[in-house]
């Protein structure tokens, strides 16, 4: 039996409709469970610490040794050249982690960014169209510095329309010159003869 299930019995049983009037836990029993889950989830925290502790005790015995002085000057000499190598070697690894961190970073926040658009969570307000003169586009962009008139009318060429007269045809008798009319270059007066 786990811990939980020392301290915490749970009634797994469906309700009935026929039994409204169930007694709802206490708050005294509320109570007690809860300061049992925090005890719980408090030895669940030192046990994590603790081993963390151990980690980090058996990763310094196994890239940190014990430093044994020689007694000779050269032989100290190639100990601090080593334990510079060292240095250096674990100052890459942390640049490269470093880097790492910084590019995951980034990525998180891109991600972060995609799921707000995603969401959907900033519409766009719908904008009023406004009319502006160019003068006054110009006076709100440049501010007090915009002092001359810009009239873009005034560059076009001036233009004045005329009036043409079209040539009215003489109304006249529509039968007048209906073979020509239709097409039939003289072809009427065959059709009219069998008729």
């Amino acid at each position: 039996m786990s811990e939980w299930e020392k301290f915490i019995k749970l009634d797994f049983k469906i309700p009935s409709p026929l039994h409204h009037n169930r007694k709802k836990m206490t708050s005294s029993r509320r109570h007690h469970l809860k300061s049992l889950l925090l005890q719980i989830a408090q030895s669940l925290l030192e046990a994590e610490a603790a081993e963390a502790e151990n980690e980090k005790e058996r990763y310094m015995e196994e890239n940190c040794p014990e430093i044994s002085l020689p007694g000779s000057m050269q032989e100290l000499q190639d100990l601090c050249k080593k334990l510079h190598q060292k240095i250096d070697a674990v100052d890459e690894e942390r640049y490269d982690m470093s880097a790492k961190v910084v590019k995951t970073d980034k990525e998180i926040n891109d991600l972060k960014m995609k799921v707000v658009e995603l969401k959907g969570k900033f519409k766009k307000p719908a904008l009023k169209k406004v009319r502006m003169s160019a003068d006054a586009m110009l006076q709100a962009l440049l501010g007090s510095k915009h002092k001359t008139s810009m009239d873009l009318r005034a560059n076009l060429k001036q233009v004045k329309k005329e009036v043409k007269e079209e040539e009215k045809e003489a109304v006249g008798d529509w039968r007048k010159n209906i073979e020509d009319k239709a097409g039939m270059d003289g072809r009427k007066k065959m059709f009219e003869t069998d008729a």
